[in-house]
């Protein structure tokens, strides 16, 4: 049903010199010789794509958003509407990897109608998709679902693996936020199924954090670590700064959970670091999130947790997360609850009762 997974986003020579799983360190110095090489201003608009999403996987995010800025000045001198949709595909995810979310539905929109100008069937749906996932991320579940449904559609009409695994795993995270966790595991694992026998690696790897996410929620904790632990080895192997600092963040998620609060505090701590040398606010807010939550249980002054539970909240609402707003309020109210049965209010300084495993949702 579906071909081995393919990156258009290597295009020209380079579409047969690299590959879905080339290391991203790889792609760089590959598409730099590319693009020094080049003859033409189409041949340096794909060679600088190239280069721009290297370095957006590495993480280096200044020299990202130079890199597609200059495919994208490139492919309008060869005057190719194709091209130009690429790098603004391309500077769009970048956006939304920094939580830049206005930026990233901007540029992505403006990269829909170059690609449909163009004719490019896939510039056209990877940046659909980027749309998709921007409002997917925004919590904006029911402007976005029937999006995703028809991109998962036109991936299976095609047989495109990759973009299948990206829809149907955006659909079951969907499906997990609010609470359909059967259905959203049953979509992980189909995912990440498809993503080995398309022999896309990282697609798999965002496919097995989703499985490890719903595991836990169900209290398999150290299922869940072992399918982290195998997720991580891929990262590894290919570069995936963002991703490994994702997959981080989950496993810290996982022994939260689990009520291993001090391993989560320091799990969350070290991906707030990984996430703020690539310079990635959502991941980063998201991971300060999550270590205020585990110190909050190890005993941290209660008037301390609310005043960074309050900045965060205006971090949320700046970068327009809408759901993870929503777990800062609801974590606020669970510490300021009143105990039932006459037992003292939370005080300064006081330890907040231990909670069962229930879903950070982060």
């Amino acid at each position: 049903m579906y071909g081995k997974a393919f990156a258009p986003e290597y295009q020209g020579e380079l579409g047969s010199a690299l590959g879905v799983n080339s290391s991203y360190e790889e792609v760089l110095t590959t598409a730099r010789r590319a693009h020094a090489e080049a003859g033409t201003p189409l041949e340096r608009a794909r060679a600088g794509l190239a280069v721009a999403e290297a370095h957006r996987r590495l993480g280096r995010v200044a020299e990202a958003g130079a890199a597609w800025r200059d495919s994208y000045r490139s492919a309008r001198t060869a005057g190719d509407a194709g091209a130009m949709a690429w790098a603004l595909w391309s500077g769009g995810t970048l956006a939304r990897q920094c939580g830049s979310l206005p930026l990233a539905r901007r540029l992505l929109a403006h990269a829909v109608a170059l690609a449909d100008a163009g004719g490019d069937r896939l510039a056209h749906g990877y940046s659909l998709a980027g749309l998709a996932e921007t409002g997917r991320i925004q919590g904006d579940y029911a402007a976005v679902a029937a999006l995703h449904e028809q991109l998962l559609a036109q991936a299976r009409e095609h047989g495109e693996a990759r973009h299948t695994v990206w829809a149907m795993s955006g659909i079951a995270q969907m499906h997990r936020n609010t609470g359909d966790y059967d259905k959203a595991l049953e979509l992980f694992e189909e995912s990440a199924r498809i993503a080995e026998a398309g022999e896309d690696a990282r697609g798999r790897a965002w496919s097995l954090r989703g499985v490890a996410d719903v595991r836990s929620v169900r209290g398999e904790t150290e299922r869940a670590l072992d399918l982290l632990s195998e997720a991580e080895a891929i990262c590894r192997r290919m570069d995936l700064a963002s991703a490994l600092a994702y997959n981080h963040k989950m496993r810290a998620n996982v022994l939260y959970r689990a009520g291993r609060y001090a391993s989560a505090r320091d799990t969350y701590a070290r991906s707030l670091a990984e996430f703020r040398d690539m310079q990635e606010p959502r991941g980063e807010a998201l991971s300060r999130l999550g270590l205020a939550k585990s110190r909050a249980r190890l005993g941290r002054d209660l008037d301390e947790t609310l005043t960074e539970l309050a900045a965060l909240e205006q971090d949320f609402a700046r970068i327009g997360l809408r759901h993870a707003r929503e777990m800062v309020i609801a974590f606020r109210a669970e510490l300021t609850a009143r105990p039932a049965a006459g037992t003292p209010a939370p005080r300064s300084g006081a330890t907040t009762p231990r909670s069962p495993a229930v879903p950070a949702r982060s």
